[in-house]
């Protein structure tokens, strides 16, 4: 009886079967040229977006050396016109 039981429970297992689509519309979305061209647009604008904080961060960061060698100039200037 015991036997009996255990095919039992095997037997459904054995038998299952997993059914998957031959169908190429599940994965045509990531496949197609549109969705492809969509996403390069994205990554191009996340890109140029980067890198336009970048440049500011950089002009940033230009002024403060251009105003900090400005304030040393006119310091090495006044020592000068005392002497």
């Amino acid at each position: 009886m015991l036997s009996r039981i255990l095919a039992a429970r095997r037997l459904p297992r054995t038998f299952a079967v997993r059914a998957y689509s031959d169908s190429r519309s599940e994965g045509s979305v990531a496949q197609s040229k549109a969705f492809n061209k969509k996403e390069k647009a994205h990554e191009d604008q996340y890109i140029h977006q980067h890198e336009l904080e970048q440049l500011k961060k950089l002009k940033a960061q230009k002024q403060a050396e251009v105003d900090a060698l400005t304030k040393k100039e006119s310091e090495v200037e006044e020592k000068m016109s005392k002497k």
